[in-house]
């Protein structure tokens, strides 16, 4: 009667899907799955719908307990269905006590009823919450913040997630430690939007300042990482540590989302085009070998094939290696649901060229690094990472999370060959 997590989403999810394991497990529920949703699209809703009746076939005597953004933003879809059990809001998923209360609930011990969501926009202040690792994963994850101010039109994560607050530095550092105690080479931070860390702490440190200080005060961390950052919110304490700290790894994953000023406004970025490009033009003049990542929305409501042209263009201008491509999916509740809409077909077809596009941008990189030495963290399967986050199959076998020096050989066009 084993006790199961399945993990939609974001690196956030998955660090948290493992606090939740670890939670309800101490509780006592057993024989019981829990889903962690994601709504950052209607696909990502629905694939947790379709998983959810999966399972009730696959195990039909065990407890489904739905949580996450998408049971936070649409609970009632959830608890409609016949195969939930009970539903968990963001805001009470990492609490021991939910677990416990959950457990009862399920064995009718009490009346509990099937949702357990409050009003996530009423939780002001974040606990840390100790993660020794992640199964089957070399680097570990740190949460230093939750949720977002910000009011992009297209997306519905501040609704499930609730306000921006931060983990005390003192709490992130020590966590750090625990993990590199435990064995982990590298530490990934991660969180909604990482660069807003710490303007609800006494002070307001910036993210910048955290990196210093994990950097400072846990000298055996061999890597550290970023999850995506909001270029425009970068400090010059992270701009220096990038610069000076060579255990920070050159990759950044941007939150760009378009690459033409008026959809920009559109969406309510905070950004113009020209900041972009110049935020990874002096990134790249202090730290050349840094690789950039992007977000990059294919089909946003207006979207003309001339602003397109410009978020393909952005790929270029930025010197972006990585791309996580959207299609527009019109979220229930946001300003752009409600904006004149682009057709699907187009939507897909900007989508598919924006891939093709990446999946170009990336083979130029990798064809950049051969010849080059590189550290690898290895993973499971003969693969592993550069600092760069480029994947690379390793000619020999190696013992995953450990770090090895080696000279790129060759690629083919999806994996660097060492």
């Amino acid at each position: 009667m084993a006790l199961d997590v399945v993990t939609f989403g974001c690196r956030l999810n998955t660090y948290e899907s493992e606090a939740m394991r670890r939670a309800a497990g101490a509780a006592g529920l057993d024989d019981a799955v829990i889903v962690n949703t994601c709504a950052v699209t209607g696909e990502a809703v629905r694939q947790a719908r379709q998983a959810i009746r999966r399972l009730r076939r696959e195990r039909p005597h065990a407890r489904i307990v739905v949580t996450g953004c998408a049971a936070q933003t649409e609970p009632e879809t959830f608890a409609a269905m016949d195969e939930v059990d009970r539903v968990v809001g963001n805001g009470e998923k990492l609490a021991a006590a939910t677990w416990a209360s959950t457990r009862a609930a399920l064995a009718g011990e009490v009346d509990g009823g099937k949702l357990a969501v409050t009003d996530i926009m009423a939780v002001k202040e974040m606990a840390p919450h100790l993660v020794d690792g992640i199964d089957g994963r070399v680097r570990a994850f740190v949460q230093v913040q939750n949720g977002c101010d910000h009011r992009c039109t297209f997306c519905i994560i501040p609704y499930g997630r609730g306000p921006s607050r931060s983990v005390p530095m003192g709490a992130v550092v020590a966590q750090v430690r625990r993990l590199v105690e435990n064995g982990y080479c590298e530490v990934v931070l991660t969180g909604v939007d990482i660069t807003s860390y710490g303007g609800d702490l006494p002070g307001a440190p910036r993210l910048g300042r955290l990196i210093k200080q994990i950097l400072k005060h846990v000298p055996e961390l061999e890597r550290l990482r970023l999850s995506s950052i909001d270029s425009i919110e970068a400090d010059d304490d992270l701009i220096d540590a990038l610069a000076d700290e060579p255990r920070l790894m050159p990759h950044l994953h941007l939150s760009l989302q378009a690459g033409d000023d008026l959809i920009l406004k559109r969406m309510k970025r905070r950004h113009a085009r020209a900041d972009a490009v110049a935020f990874c033009e002096r990134v790249r003049r202090l730290r050349p070998d840094v690789a950039f990542g992007a977000d990059l929305i294919a089909g946003f409501p207006t979207e003309t094939e001339a602003m397109f042209a410009r978020s393909l263009d952005l790929v270029d201008d930025c010197g972006l290696a990585h791309l996580h491509v959207f299609p527009f999916s019109p979220r229930p509740g946001t300003p752009a649901a409600r904006m004149p809409q682009v057709a699907r077909a187009v939507v897909k077809e900007r989508a598919r060229r924006l891939r093709e596009k990446g999946a170009a941008a990336l083979a130029q990189r990798l064809a950049d690094e051969v010849g080059r030495r590189r550290q690898v963290l290895v993973e499971s399967g003969g693969i592993g990472r550069t600092g760069q986050f480029m994947p690379v199959r390793l000619a020999t076998d190696a013992t995953p999370g450990t770090i090895r020096d080696v000279i790129i050989a060759g690629h083919d066009g999806r994996q660097l060959l060492a």
